[in-house]
């Protein structure tokens, strides 16, 4: 983002103080930052918070910016304008034109592209009116990020909780990017094991080291989508411009998954430990002399490929991996009826692929069968990230 001008809208609501952090991450990344604050907003932020983080001066007043240097200079300023948080006030006047402050006036002049993160009341988020007025926005072109769901600053629990700054900024490195045939696009995957603990110390896992996952990740990041990478405990470095949400165990990684929805795409690269011990020992296993090994239970951890396939908020193409060490496409071929998703991606794990550089691939869908060389992981994550922007051309 070096170099950019971006204007920042922060209406009404208590996550607010998330937008101070979005300012550092965006000054972090070489851009310039010009604040506008709504009478909602001045509640929870402050004029001297902004201008010191920003270094520039805010804007609140409609009237004062047009005696000084005007809302339309302000609307044509910026490279892109974030609304961060996005009331549900703010964004009813966006879908239907209403111009009666300086941020409303600016959002209805602008012929920047704009991104806005709701944050409000999940009642309010769910309200038929909100949903329709997104509807609007989506149609017209608004990028949205978030909302997230958990719990809200009242008693209650549900989605309408601002994105976290790491994201917003990710989200508004994707939509500064070139434009790529995945621009507009939400890519949603998983990379690296999952680590199930067994007690404080110890836990079960794979030799998954999340090289292809990333890959994938980075590659649809490249072609312009805006990715969530939900990873499990990797060494990777994460691809830039994508979003990590680092997790441990499958019940983690399911629940980071569904929060991230909706998403065009979901690529389950991870390689998902299908059991966990039944009961984790709340104190390490001590190994006494002459007694018998511990015998551990085990439970079935949930599947992510099929929940998301079978999920209310699908996404338009669910791609699921089968790491395999005998009759890989039979397998594949298999396991693409039961989970219920479009594509798998089959490759046979009985060497050293796992923790390795090299992948080889068989592409399975209602179409048939591909096969693929054997190719850099780099290059098998290039070649997926081509065909999923085929398919949504």
């Amino acid at each position: 983002m070096q170099g950019k001008n971006l204007l920042l809208v922060i209406s009404g609501s208590i996550a607010a103080y998330k937008s101070l952090l979005l300012i550092r991450l965006l000054r972090q990344s070489g851009a310039t930052v010009h604040a506008v604050l709504t009478a909602g907003g001045a509640r929870f932020v402050t004029r001297e918070a902004l201008a010191g983080l920003t270094g520039q001066r805010v804007h609140d007043d409609l009237w004062a910016a047009e005696a000084e240097i005007g809302h339309i200079r302000l609307a044509r300023l910026p490279d892109a304008v974030v609304v961060a948080p996005a009331s549900a006030d703010l964004l009813a006047k966006m879908a239907h034109g209403l111009a009666d402050d300086l941020a409303s006036t600016i959002l209805l002049a602008t012929r920047a592209p704009i991104l806005v993160a709701p944050a409000m009341n999940p009642a309010m988020w769910q309200h038929p009116a909100t949903q329709a007025n997104m509807a609007l926005l989506r149609a017209r072109g608004v990028a949205v990020v978030g909302p997230g769901e958990g719990a809200m600053a009242e008693p209650e629990s549900g989605p309408g909780r601002l994105a976290e700054a790491e994201e917003m900024h990710a989200a508004i490195a994707a939509l500064l990017a070139p434009a790529g045939p995945l621009t507009g696009r939400h890519a949603l995957v998983t990379s690296g094991p999952t680590h199930e603990p067994i007690d404080p110390v110890r836990y079960i896992a794979n030799r998954s080291s999340g090289k292809q996952g990333h890959a994938i990740a980075a590659a649809l990041a490249a072609l312009g989508a805006r990715v969530t990478l939900v990873s499990g405990p990797v060494t990777q470095p994460t691809p830039k411009g994508v979003m990590l949400r680092p997790v441990e165990t499958a019940r983690d990684m399911l629940a980071a998954c569904e929060a991230a929805l909706p998403a065009d795409v979901f690529v389950a690269a991870a390689a998902v430990a299908d059991w966990r011990v039944a009961s984790e020992a709340t104190q390490k296993l001590k190994k006494t002399p002459g007694a018998a090994a511990p015998t551990l239970t085990m439970a079935l951890n949930p599947d992510i490929l099929a929940t998301l396939s079978k999920h209310t908020q699908r996404p338009r193409l669910v791609v699921g991996f089968a790491a395999e060490t005998e009759t890989v496409v039979q397998h594949a071929l298999d396991k693409r009826q039961r989970k219920g998703c479009d594509w798998i991606v089959a490759n046979d794990v009985s060497g050293d692929v796992m923790g390795g550089d090299l992948n080889t691939i068989h592409l399975i869908s209602a179409e048939g069968v591909e096969d693929w060389p054997r190719l850099p992981k780099q290059d098998v994550a290039a070649r997926l990230a081509a065909r999923i922007a085929k398919e949504f051309s």
